[in-house]
């Protein structure tokens, strides 16, 4: 079973206008649960253009049909959420119940899907009572869940994605995106994967759609070449590609004739306007252009509304192409190839419907007035600019025009094609030729020469030779520094531009939500009318009925009034009633309590001689042995319970010290399986980190070696030069000895010739990078010992 995550549109309208994003670019992704393992895609910044790679997650389950249909029956749905952080802004979900329909055999010849745009609902919309969003700008994402059988063949798992958004004159816009594989093997750990698992088989070309060829030859490049160049000759090359494991395709380049040239062409499809069908289209455009390297058809999107005497700007028109190829060729392929240019009309209850198609004359831009630019390495390049409306021609009937098209076209040439990048000047390599031939230098002329022509000499020619070296690299500099302030003002213009577009849309959905509160209100205004009408009506109601219970108040006063007078003659017969009751009950009493007096006195004299009795009993010994015999029966009694429920604990106590036996072992095994998972997995972390650290060590180390084998380059090269220019003076001194008075300013220059020479040794010592055993010092000491010799020769 595989869910891919393919696109999403109308994101922005999922965030309440109470939320507070961070300040920071927040980073949103959608989140789901594949069979109890957590996915979650590459985040993204822009809710406006999202603009992510599709992600395929993908599960392999061993079942049967039936048992999996049954599952799918209980677990009916995949919900999947945009996040941002730990909060859901939106969900939405997906039925898996139309995967394995009942009685159905799909799934044995063909994979299964369920795939479509679905639309994301914000959490506790019927809590918050909001209003229904309209189809056009409700938020949707597009799914695609497939389910398989192993051995099946399935569909290609490696898509096109192309994206032609807007941007600037030097953005690439055509992508080439493979969609990432996740393949999750147990719960909550899903693993990254680039590659289709072992058991599918990409599509051929008989059975693949044309984006899928496309796709598949891309594919196919990029596994024999992976380190193949952009700018490759145009019978070979792709549109611009970048995808996040293909960043370092230009390490190497490819072959091309000598004579060929670095070109980009750009095309922007601005707008369309005046109309002359009479009713609106909803509209996209589609074109294909196999010389720049690719025959997948490259579309705006999304679909747009065109009416009558009305002008609108395509979404996502703009493309560039990177292509290498002769001038001659690329001018003889635009006179004879027109770039056509398809309209069609989309709609969602037909198939779509090819209305008319418009030719573009690319040769124009070829007679185009040429201008002149900086490259990115601050070669000169030249760019051509051409823009034009054109007629879209009917494709069926008569040839009418239906809309007017505008576009605007560039071409750059950057100049022939470079087999390798060259970093040294031809000044250095001047300045490198000449120091690496002492040997070959003629014999030096006199002093008095040397002053009469200085600028002959080697020396100044070098220094000469340095300096317009330097002076190139600080052009060169200046121009990178210019290339790179230009890039982060376009930088800044497009954040702006991107800010600007998330204020409109929420300025527009707040201008939707006050027009949802202003209908509202106005229904709430109707109702509250509506109520004050009826307040008024109810209110002479009361009136009339208050007047009603006055009058009847009144009558039941009135009837009150008689009730009580005939009451209180009642009570008055009543009162003397009860006074005769009173007096017949006093007499009755009297008579009773003598009765009582002498009750009491027969039940003394019996309770007396009760007493006698009783007493005359307890002396008998039978009664004493009977009330021992008595208390002994209640001591067994007590005993025989007490001895019944110590048996019973015993018994109770006896299985509850099993049970504890047995979770302690179930405890100490548990804890073992724990121990050992973690220690597990500790092992692997220091794996991965002691990998990582030596990853990173071995970096540093390299880039520190580098660095100080460039320092010990300059340092050599500047030694060099010293030394030769020591040799030259000392070929000069050599030559120009001579006797009489200038034998002692010989001398003299010899001493500070030693000086400086034995000061050189000695500072190249303490560098500490050199040794008595390098070639610089040997030579430094034969030529002390030399000049050490003639002065002992000439004492």
């Amino acid at each position: 079973m595989s869910v891919t995550i393919a696109f999403a549109t109308q994101l922005e309208q999922l965030i309440p206008c109470t939320m507070k994003l961070p300040e920071r670019q927040p980073e949103f992704f959608f989140y789901y649960s594949l069979l109890g393992n957590d996915v979650t895609n590459e985040p993204f910044n822009d809710l406006i253009n999202p603009n992510f790679e599709p992600e395929r997650a993908s599960v392999r389950i061993r079942s049967s049909v039936e048992i999996l249909r049954v599952y799918l029956a209980l677990q009916s749905k995949l919900q999947i959420h945009l996040c941002c952080g730990d909060q859901s802004l939106g969900s939405t979900e997906i039925p898996l119940t139309g995967l394995l329909k009942k009685g159905s055999t799909e799934i044995n010849h063909h994979p299964v899907t369920v795939e479509g745009a679905f639309t994301l609902d914000p959490p506790n919309r019927a809590k918050q009572k909001l209003a229904p969003i309209p189809v056009e700008l409700a938020p949707t994402v597009g799914v695609s869940v497939a389910l398989q059988r192993e051995g099946v063949d399935s569909q290609s798992l490696i898509e096109l994605k192309t994206q032609n958004e807007h941007e600037p004159e030097h953005s690439k816009k055509r992508v080439l995106t493979p969609i990432k594989e996740k393949t999750l093997t147990e719960p909550k750990s899903p693993s990254m994967s680039p590659v289709p698992p072992h058991n599918q088989s990409p599509p051929t070309k008989d059975d693949a759609t044309g984006s899928e060829v496309e796709s598949l030859q891309y594919d196919k490049d990029t596994k024999q070449n992976p380190k193949a160049n952009s700018s490759v000759p145009a019978s070979l090359a792709q549109p611009v590609t970048t995808s996040n494991a293909s960043e370092t395709a230009s390490g190497q380049k490819i072959a091309v004739p000598a004579t060929s040239h670095h070109f980009c062409f750009s095309i922007d499809l601005r707008s369309i306007h005046a109309l002359e069908i009479g009713f609106p289209i909803n509209c996209i455009l589609r074109y294909s252009y196999p010389f720049f390297g690719s025959a997948a058809p490259i579309m705006t999107n999304p679909p747009v509304e065109v009416r009558k005497n009305m002008e609108v700007f395509l979404p996502q028109s703009y493309c560039a192409f990177d292509f290498a190829t002769m001038p001659h060729q690329l001018q003889d392929t635009f006179l004879r190839i027109p770039l056509l240019v398809e309209l069609w009309h989309k709609d969602k209850m037909s198939k779509d419907l090819l209305l008319g198609i418009a030719r573009i004359q690319l040769s124009n831009i070829l007679s185009s007035e040429k201008t002149r630019f900086l490259g990115s390495n601050g070669e000169q390049c030249w760019r051509q600019t051409y823009s034009e409306s054109v007629p879209v021609i009917a494709a069926q009937g008569s040839n009418n025009r239906i809309v007017d098209l505008s576009y605007t076209m560039t071409l750059e040439d950057y100049g022939l094609v470079k087999m390798r990048e060259i970093f040294v000047s031809d000044s250095s390599q001047c300045v490198s030729a000449v120091q690496q031939k002492p040997s070959s230098l003629p014999p030096a002329p006199c002093p008095s020469e040397i002053q009469t022509e200085p600028r002959e000499t080697l020396e100044y020619k070098a220094a000469l030779e340095l300096e317009m070296w330097k002076e190139m690299q600080e052009d060169i500099f200046e121009n990178q520094l210019k290339q790179k302030e230009l890039a982060h003002m376009q930088a800044l213009a497009e954040e702006w531009k991107k800010r600007d577009r998330e204020r409109e849309s929420l300025v527009k959905k707040k201008v939707a939500e006050y027009t949802i509160l202003e209908g509202k209100l106005q229904k709430t205004l109707i109702d509250l009318e509506k109520r004050e009408q009826q307040l008024a009506s109810a209110e002479s109601e009361l009136q009339r009925e208050k007047k009603e219970l006055q009058s009847q108040r009144e009558r039941n006063m009135q009837e009150l009034q008689d009730s009580i007078r005939r009451a209180k003659e009642d009570c008055v017969h009543q009162v003397e009633l009860e006074r005769l009751k009173i007096k017949q009950l006093e007499e009755d009493k009297h008579r009773l309590q003598q009765q009582l007096t002498d009750a009491e006195n027969k039940y003394k004299i019996l309770e007396k001689e009760f007493q006698q009795f009783k007493d005359q009993q307890s002396n008998k010994p039978e009664m004493r042995l009977q009330s021992e015999i008595n208390l002994l029966t209640l001591e067994k009694v007590e005993l025989e319970r007490k001895l019944e429920s110590a048996t019973k604990s015993k018994l109770h106590y006896k299985q509850q010290w099993g049970r504890a036996l047995k979770e302690l072992a179930r405890l100490k095994q548990r804890e073992q399986e724990s121990q050992m998972a973690r220690l597990k997995k500790q092992q692997e972390e220091l794996e991965q980190m002691r990998l990582r650290y030596l990853a990173a060590e071995e970096k540093d180390t390299v880039k520190t070696e580098r660095q100080e084998l460039l320092d010990i380059r300059n340092e050599l090269n500047r030694l060099r030069q010293q030394e030769q220019k020591q040799y030259q003076d000392s070929r000069e001194i050599a030559s120009g000895k001579m006797d009489g008075p200038h034998g002692n300013a010989l001398e003299e220059g010899l001493d500070d010739y030693l000086t400086r020479l034995i000061e050189e040794r000695d500072t190249l010592m303490r560098t500490g990078v050199y040794n008595h055993e390098d070639r610089i010092i040997s030579e430094l000491d034969r030529q002390i010992r030399e000049i050490l010799a003639k002065n002992n020769a000439s004492n």
